[in-house]
């Protein structure tokens, strides 16, 4: 099929990577369900999914659009929607304002504090992909906006935000970065060409895994810390044992001079990571 045979729904899909939001969506669940301790109810669960949604294909059309001239300049990239001319930026600013509205939509049906609290993400998602441009801490900003989904659902649901929803906020932050950190090695020698930032260019390929393992440590600390202050059980004591066991594999079949299965650390094992632990902490919270 050729691509202006592509039906248009499909090829905004393509750009946003839809498919991707299995790597954020849980956490916002997993932060909905530990913030009540049960089950948060069938209408909250749904405007939190369609606000992630939403916001999420805010953030990856924002960033597709300030990057199309860099994805350009780029082999990896430059097949992309907007550089191969696949979709015009008329249509990829439709979808962007369509995103904003479909997130706002679901923000007024949540708790009152995030009506106020809605331009804080969409702000981070426009600096984003300026970063890369003047700073190798772009991966942590990433992290953040990444990290704002089980704090934003805990708040969405209960209209708090304890110490607890900030530190599995803030496991999710250091998740995220740890494996862009490892996906800026797919751009190292183009990045370094054109002057552009990231962790692998400051720090090369051993630095890329050396601040790997301490970020994805640190995920797992404050994976079990928020744990300690929560009332919990085993379930969820089994959910941060499984995601240290998927880390670790993942550091595994990955090492520096040896990259062969850098995708499958990327995509698989982190989209996984998720899952496993939303389907542990509801365990845990519906069947204590």
């Amino acid at each position: 099929m050729t691509t202006s045979a592509v039906p248009l729904p499909r090829r905004l899909a393509s750009l946003v990577r839809i498919e991707h939001t299995v790597f954020a969506l849980p956490f916002a669940y997993a932060g909905a369900f530990l913030a009540v301790a049960e089950w948060p109810g069938w209408n909250d669960l749904l405007w939190v999914t369609v606000a992630m949604v939403g916001a999420r294909t805010l953030a990856m059309a924002l960033n597709r659009l300030i990057d199309a001239e860099l994805d350009a300049q780029n082999p990896r990239t430059a097949n992309r929607e907007l550089p191969s001319q696949t979709l015009t930026r008329f249509q990829v600013l439709g979808l962007s304002a369509g995103a904003l509205a479909v997130f706002l939509v679901a923000v007024v049906q949540l708790d009152p504090v995030v009506r106020w609290l809605w331009p804080i993400p969409v702000a981070m998602f426009v600096v984003y992909p300026y970063l890369k441009r003047v700073t190798w801490l772009c991966h942590l900003w990433l992290g953040a906006c990444l990290g704002l989904a089980p704090v934003g659902a805990w708040l969405a649901v209960s209209g708090t935000a304890s110490w607890e929803a900030w530190t599995l906020g803030a496991a999710v932050l250091l998740w995220v970065a740890a494996f862009d950190l490892f996906y800026s090695l797919f751009d190292l020698e183009h990045d370094r060409r054109e002057g552009l930032h990231s962790w692998a260019t400051r720090f090369g390929e051993a630095g890329v895994f050396l601040g790997a393992r301490a970020f994805h440590a640190g995920t797992v600390v404050l994976l079990a810390l928020a744990g300690l202050g929560l009332d919990i059980g085993v379930w969820y004591w089994t959910g941060v044992a499984a995601v240290a066991g998927l880390l670790t594999y993942e550091h595994l079949i990955v090492s520096p001079g040896n990259l062969r299965r850098l995708d499958a650390a990327f995509f698989t094992v982190n989209g996984a990571i998720s899952i496993v632990f939303f389907a542990f902490v509801a365990l845990d919270v519906l069947f204590r």
